[in-house]
């Protein structure tokens, strides 16, 4: 059964997660994105403890209530500080010594890259849901044709002082209207705008792209087991820099294109991502 619970790693640092399966099993830990919550992966978390695992989904810093520092000081939320929450969750969850399986969706992505990139040996596979490698993602959005710079020119937006008021304006419309858009059922919607439809929360979470401002910093290349899925509908990630992900793998690597599939596919088809994130965790035992 799937649970909602807080783990704490340090004082002013408690997140809510959700969380299921055997303490002892196999640890699988999953990194959500924006604008999005800890609810994205409620279909993944059940599945996984259901097939022998034991999977949490934190929301991450700036989304839990109780995890929220001061969003003006924005080295409080420079990518360094969410990658030691990943790791301090696991090793609050009693996992500090030993490999773990890594999920991560698209700012979950990115920080799931990054974790890849600096603790490879901790680490029995990596999955990733629609952000590309970064130096792939970096080398499409300097392309001529502008392509992928389009489908990006919402993160400089997110840079304005008043990015927060735009997206929560009209009952949060700009955030309603985009999840609808992309495939987010009605009441997965309901779900993440409980946690990031409020001021406090949207300016924490903008704080991510404050903190790295417009450029993504480059990773070396990934020696991880990974697995890539990609849906051909994302309005967010072009095809080039999806399929030059495998430009920076080095270890066994698998890309899952899903058709017809937007930015969200673990709310849009979660059946298929279970399907894949289940096959590819069990070829890579911890």
């Amino acid at each position: 059964m799937t649970k909602l619970e807080q783990i704490t790693i340090a004082p002013g640092l408690t997140f809510d997660v959700l969380l299921a399966g055997a303490p002892d099993a196999p640890f699988v830990l999953l990194l959500h994105g924006f604008a999005e919550s800890m609810h994205c992966w409620r279909a993944q978390v059940t599945a996984l403890a259901a097939a022998g695992y034991r999977a949490i989904a934190p929301s991450q810093r700036g989304y839990s209530p109780r995890a929220r520092p001061d969003p003006n000081d924005t080295a409080n939320y420079h990518i360094d500080r969410l990658m030691d929450d990943a790791m301090a969750i696991v090793a609050a969850c009693g996992y500090a010594d030993r490999r773990f399986h890594l999920v991560g969706h698209d700012w979950g992505g990115s920080i799931a890259w990054s974790l890849a990139d600096r603790f490879p040996q901790r680490l029995a596979s990596l999955t990733v849901l629609s952000r590309p490698h970064p130096n792939a993602f970096n080398r499409a959005l300097q392309l001529p044709d502008g392509e992928q710079a389009h489908r990006s020119r919402h993160h400089k937006a997110f840079l304005e002082p008043d990015a927060a008021d735009v997206v929560l304006a009209d009952h949060s419309k700009w955030l309603r209207e985009r999840l609808a858009a992309a495939g987010v059922p009605a009441a997965a919607i309901t779900e993440h705008l409980g946690v990031l439809g409020n001021k406090p929360a949207m300016e924490a979470a903008l704080a991510w792209y404050r903190a790295r401002g417009a450029i993504r910093g480059p990773l070396g290349v990934i020696r991880v087991p990974t697995l890539y899925i990609w849906g051909d509908a994302d309005d967010t990630v072009g095809r080039i820099a999806a399929e030059a992900t495998k430009d920076f793998v080095s270890a066994p690597y698998r890309f899952e294109v899903l058709p017809g599939v937007g930015h969200f596919a673990s709310d849009q088809t979660p059946d298929r991502v279970n399907e894949l994130l289940l096959r590819h965790l069990a070829a890579y035992p911890v």
